[in-house]
Order: C-alpha cells, then structure tokens, then sequence
C-alpha cells in the first residue's frame, strides 16, 4: 500500500520528510472488526488500551480521538480551571498550550535548554506563583526531560505533572517509560508517530481515580449515556473499534519500527560528523531515547532546505515559539528557544523510510557542502 507522509502536495517530491504505511495486516484487522459488528467504542478499544497499557507498564490507559484531546482530558480529569497557571515549554507543539487554555487556564512559558529544545526545568521555580497548579514537560521527539527535578519541584510547591510524550511513545530514561512519570502520560497516535491510527491518542495513568474520571470525561460525564445521571462535566471524546484495529496491527511491528528509525538515526549521524554546515540534535539512544524524527540545525536553513527541495527532496522547518502566538499572551525573552525557531528543520526519516532514501539525502548535503 503507498506510505503515508505530509498532507502538503507530495507528488512533486520523490523522497517525502516522513514515511510509514498501513498495509494489508491493518486492512484483515479493519475487515474483522466490521464484520463482527465492532464500529464504535467496543471490546477492540478496550483490547488495545489493555496492551497499550501493558506494553508501557502501566496499570490505566484510555484511548481518545487524539494526543490534543487526550492533553485536554487529562487536565480535565486533575482538576484545572479558569485562573489556575500551567507551566509549558516556549518550544513544543501548541496543543499543550491550547490544552490548558481552553479550560481557561493560564499557560506560563519556560525557554529551552541551551544544548536540547527541550523544556530548562532549572528554571521552573521561577514561574511558579500562588496560583500555579500544573508542570506540563513535553519529550520531543523521544528527549526526556528531567522528571526527577520536575517532580520534585512539583512536590515542594504541591504541583500536577502532565507529560506530553506525544513524541516519545517508548522512549525511556533510567526511571522507564516517558509518560508514565507523572500524574498523567499524554501519547499521540497521529500520522507522524512511531505507530498510527491516522488520528487518535490516548492517556495513561497510575491513579485508579485519575483513570476513573477520564472514563467518565471520556463519555459526557456518565458511564452509559442510554442509563445517565448527568453529575459532572464531560464530552464525546470517545475512540473506535476500527481505528483500535488499525493500532493493534501497528502495535505487533514497535519492534522492527524501532529498529529502523534508529537505523536512520545512526546513518545521518555518521555522515553529518562531516558537514561543517550542519548540527545534528541528538537524541540519547543509550540512555533509551527513540529518535522519531532526525532534527538538525543550520544557520543556512533556508538555502540547504532550497537546495534540496530542488532535488526532490521534502524537508520541514521547525514549528515556531510558542511566545510568538499572541493568543497566549506570553511575551518574554526565550534566547534559547530562539535559535531553535530559526535554524531547525528535520530531514527524511519515518518508520518505512527507505535507506536508500536517507543515502541520497545525504548526497546531497555533501552537494551542497561542495557548491558552497
């Protein structure tokens, strides 16, 4: 079956910045679920929540329509509110930051570490005031954040800790599994993820009454909408049997995807030890880190991604600061995230990425590096 990649136009490019597939296991999967009548949230859901629970060694997860919605639930269930202060990284995808706002909360930025985008939790005490409730430390792209700090300045101020791993679905540090550290784990199984449904994610926890609530958010706030008493706030937030088919399938090919992604992850690495133009990030694979996508910085961002647009190769520049977005209010001085903003972008990768893929991107930087 054709990989799936960007949503932008990809027949003009003839290595895409990200493939993975769905091929004939997902569509026997989709096939049994329907003809055994299993459409809606069912028995399937719950199969592929008990395995994404056991796989990650948790006792609690609860799959939802996406890793955003399952941010959201997930404050939901602790408790924020309109007023209540949620610490988030200044670089991450903005649905941490919308997660917190649309319950009216208000989103506190932290400015990266100089040497990783990734939350400086050195300097989390800082922002927390009175009216301070959540940490919300975010793993891009399989780096963990320091969760030993984070929790601990989560105790001493009485805070909630919510991990976005949305990129980090089995990255691990010397504690486990990222977004199992916590409160609560957020987990994304878009396209752009290790394993996928097209869309969905789900939320995982050690708290049975943290568990509970999301099950009832999950569902308009009741256990059965056909017998309800409506005593709390909740919404249809439900998943469904065929895309919980789709994920199992996913779910039997982790290890293999692993593997090749960190494959990958090595051949970039080697070969960009020689392009004076170009930093890899790196991503810790020995301390358990999975590197879903292989980011870079450039100070000739635009002319190298130029450059190898023209040979039909699809890259992406990185997202921008979310200080930048004036909806969050939030216009402070992030140095560090700055230089990320400007000079990141990812090069081809993917669970089905080809190597010979990787090889011919890597021909031409080495172009580049010689036309320069």
């Amino acid at each position: 079956m054709p990989p799936f990649g960007s949503v932008t136009t990809e027949a003009a490019y003839e290595v895409l910045w990200w493939r993975t597939a769905f091929g004939e296991e997902e569509i026997r999967a989709v096939t049994e679920a329907i003809r055994g009548e299993h459409v809606s949230q069912g028995p399937v859901t719950a199969q592929f929540e008990a395995q994404l629970a056991d796989a990650l060694e948790v006792p609690y997860a609860v799959a939802t329509t996406s890793g955003s919605m399952a941010l959201l639930m997930a404050l939901m269930a602790l408790g924020i509110k309109p007023g209540d202060e949620v610490i988030v990284p200044n670089r991450t995808f903005i649905a941490t930051a919308h997660a917190a706002m649309l319950l009216g909360a208000k989103v506190v930025l932290v400015d990266a570490r100089p040497d990783l985008p990734t939350m400086d939790v050195s300097q989390l005490e800082r922002e927390v005031t009175a009216r301070t409730r959540a940490i919300m430390p975010v793993h891009l792209n399989g780096r963990a954040v320091d969760m030993t700090a984070v929790n601990q300045v989560a105790k001493e101020y009485g805070l909630l800790v919510v991990e976005d791993a949305a990129q980090a679905l089995f990255s691990r540090n010397a504690d486990g599994f990222l977004g199992t550290q916590s409160d609560a784990g957020c987990f994304s199984l878009g396209v752009t993820k290790l394993i996928s449904t097209g869309q969905g994610g789900f939320v995982v926890t050690r708290s049975r009454e943290t568990y509970e609530r999301l099950l009832l958010i999950r569902n308009h706030g009741v256990a059965d909408t056909m017998d309800a008493e409506y005593t709390r706030m909740g919404f249809n937030f439900k998943f469904n049997d065929l895309l919980a088919s789709v994920g199992l399938a996913q779910l039997s090919r982790v290890p293999r995807r692993i593997a090749h992604i960190k494959a990958i992850y090595a051949r970039y690495a080697a070969a960009i030890a020689d392009l004076p133009f170009l930093n890899l990030i790196p991503v810790n694979l020995e301390a358990g880190g999975i590197p879903l996508w292989v980011e870079c910085l450039c100070q000739e961002r635009e002319p190298v991604m130029a450059f190898l647009n023209s040979r039909r190769i699809q890259t992406r520049k990185f997202l921008p600061d979310l200080h930048l977005s004036p909806h969050l209010q939030n216009f402070g001085e992030f140095p560090r995230s700055k230089v990320f903003c400007e000079r990141g972008f990812s090069l081809p990768g993917g669970p089905e990425q080809p190597l010979e893929h990787i090889d011919r991107v890597l021909e031409a930087l080495r172009n580049f590096g010689e036309s320069a």
